[in-house]
């Protein structure tokens, strides 16, 4: 096996995404730091960290990569009555924070959302890059929600959680209408999973999502702030 690049913290480079690993599928590299700017040089270049307190950093860029184009969002009946009954307020930035803890603390299978990842997301949540999504219920109660990062016309999924059935679901939709009327092309979903190919996710080569991410990384969209103005407004919406 070819040994895998370790990444000084004080050079801030990655190789090619098109060097990772055929098994583990997509690992790139070792190492480095989660700076802000490594950060956004990682997805730029269709890489994102993911590793265990007790690992190195380990960067990843899978192929296939999983992916879903905001226009083919998918609703099935029982999403749309939840959505028709109004059990969910839509929201935007309003709990950065509380969102990356919950989708830490709710996986029953560990997670990679370490001390440092939050600290770091955080950072780049103060700068307009990342951004949070929540449901609230009728209590005023956080039930779903899930975190990203937008560079361009590109939004880079990175985890989401719910606390009541389809409140995740209802997130998903609201950010993929928000995100197709502010004219941003593309929502990375990384790796597919049946929650997300249900929602009408689907896979990528990941030369072609290279490709993507190359014409659309450095395109501005359309919207002034990340204030949601999409709400979903009944049967006919």
């Amino acid at each position: 096996m070819t040994p895998l690049p370790w990444l000084d913290p004080d050079q801030l480079w990655f190789p090619p995404a098109e060097e990772a690993l055929d098994d583990p599928d997509g690992l790139l590299a070792l190492g480095g730091d989660l700076s802000t700017e490594r950060l956004i040089l990682a997805y730029r270049n269709g890489i994102f960290p993911w590793y265990s307190d007790d690992q190195p950093i380990l960067w990843w860029s899978p192929d296939p990569r999983c992916v879903l184009f905001p226009e083919n969002i998918h609703i099935s009946r029982s999403l749309r009555r939840t959505l028709n009954q109004g059990r969910f307020r839509i929201t935007a930035d309003q709990a950065f924070g509380q969102v990356m803890q919950l989708c830490a603390s709710t996986r029953s299978e560990g997670t990679w959302i370490t001390d440092d990842m939050i600290a770091s997301y955080s950072a780049l949540h103060r700068q307009g890059i990342a951004h949070s999504i929540e449901a609230w219920n009728k209590n005023g109660e956080l039930t779903g929600g899930l975190y990203g990062l937008a560079i361009g016309r590109c939004f880079f999924g990175e985890s989401m959680f719910s606390l009541e059935t389809n409140a995740s679901k209802a997130v998903m939709v609201h950010l993929a209408r928000q995100l197709q009327e502010w004219g941003y092309y593309i929502m990375d979903c990384q790796v597919e999973s049946d929650h997300l190919l249900s929602m009408g996710a689907s896979t990528l080569a990941r030369s072609d999502f290279l490709a993507i991410i190359s014409t659309y990384i450095d395109q501005e969209p359309e919207q002034p702030d990340w204030n949601f103005h999409w709400q979903w407004c009944g049967p006919e919406a």
